[in-house]
């Protein structure tokens, strides 16, 4: 109960069995998240200062923010400015390792998330990682998937997303894995009434600024910790110019916008959505992952972590997509041939 590794051998041998009869093949992934209830009364709590979560991407991440920094010359930021951050949050005194769930659309508190992830031939699970539920889906993605190119040596060629997943970082890590990635659209959070959206300045790469409707151009400032470029505007032409209520409310009459510095990656990753094969991609995760999570509640029990700790909680996911995957195995290898029409 306190090491799920002979869980997890148990289901790499039974991904071995499935691979070995031709089942998976492993160039297309699908990987999504559900949430499974904890043992824990949500009303049993302590508050505490807890580090959130980094992304397994954030190293690489900071190479590129001082690389752009040095480009615009400026000094690195300092060491102490990317400290992880903490936040307070509801820990359960009965499992203190499951995750207190805010999320818009689900019910709030105590969770594990399952995440998980499939072969696009059968459905079979090539793996599964438990979480506690207010760690973000997109933090552990990129390491669970070398996880399995190493393990089973497979050769992916794409991946199949929903929205959740359609970060700059994931998208930077696909592509310098060379995998085409297939990730749902995220709708931009939309300013206050009345005011202008981002769209409506557009990027000029050759000035590296946004030039707005009136045709200034907002050029660099700076670049944040987190990866955000800044652009600001010049508030002498702002001052005067007849959008600037629907513009801006700041004091200073200066308008900021921000760009990623992996942005590009993620333009040319969203636009995999919209070709046909991202299409046929995409459309086959219902039929996929969704329907692995929607056998694994109906018909084992994963609704509900029927232990405490993450690591026995990680055993049940573990032994449950196991023997999804042995029925699996067992009907596509006992399924009749098609007999030929007459």
């Amino acid at each position: 109960y306190n090491d799920a590794s002979v869980a997890q051998d148990i289901f790499d041998h039974i991904v071995e069995q499935a691979i070995s009869h031709g089942l998976v093949d492993g160039t297309v992934l699908y990987t999504d998240s559900t949430h499974l209830k904890a043992n824990a009364n949500k009303g049993k709590y302590d508050l505490a200062q807890i580090e959130k979560s980094r992304s397994d991407y954030w190293a690489e991440l900071d190479k590129a923010i001082d690389a752009e920094r040095k480009l615009h010359g400026q000094n690195p930021l300092k060491e102490k400015t990317r400290e992880p951050q903490v936040k307070q949050t509801k820990v359960s005194r009965a499992d203190p390792d499951a995750g207190y769930m805010v999320r818009e659309g689900k019910p709030k508190g105590f969770f594990y998330l399952d995440h998980r992830t499939v072969d696009g031939r059968l459905g079979i699970v090539t793996d599964t990682f438990a979480t506690p539920a207010n760690v973000h889906d997109s933090i552990v993605y990129l390491d669970r998937l070398d996880r399995q190119r190493d393990r089973f040596g497979f050769d992916v060629a794409a991946v199949g997303l929903d929205a959740g997943y359609a970060t700059t970082g994931i998208a930077r890590g696909l592509e310098e894995r060379d995998i085409l990635g297939v990730t749902g659209y995220r709708r931009p959070t939309s300013p206050r009434p009345g005011m202008m959206r981002k769209s409506a300045f557009t990027y000029e790469a050759d000035a590296d600024g946004y030039r707005c409707p009136e045709g200034q151009l907002l050029s660099y400032a700076t670049t944040d910790r987190n990866g955000y470029k800044h652009y600001r505007s010049d508030p002498q032409v702002c001052r005067t110019c007849p959008l600037l209520a629907s513009c801006t409310s700041n004091a200073k009459a200066e308008r900021t916008l921000t760009r990623h510095v992996w942005q590009e990656a993620r333009e040319r990753t969203d636009a995999h959505r919209l070709t046909s094969w991202g299409k046929a991609i995409y459309k086959r995760r219902k039929e996929t992952v969704e329907r692995s999570f929607a056998d694994a509640k109906q018909l084992h029990g994963h609704r509900y972590a029927r232990f405490r700790s993450r690591t026995r909680v990680q055993t049940q996911c573990l032994l449950a997509a196991a023997a999804q995957n042995i029925k699996k195995i067992a009907m596509a290898l006992t399924k009749p041939p098609k007999q030929a029409p007459a």
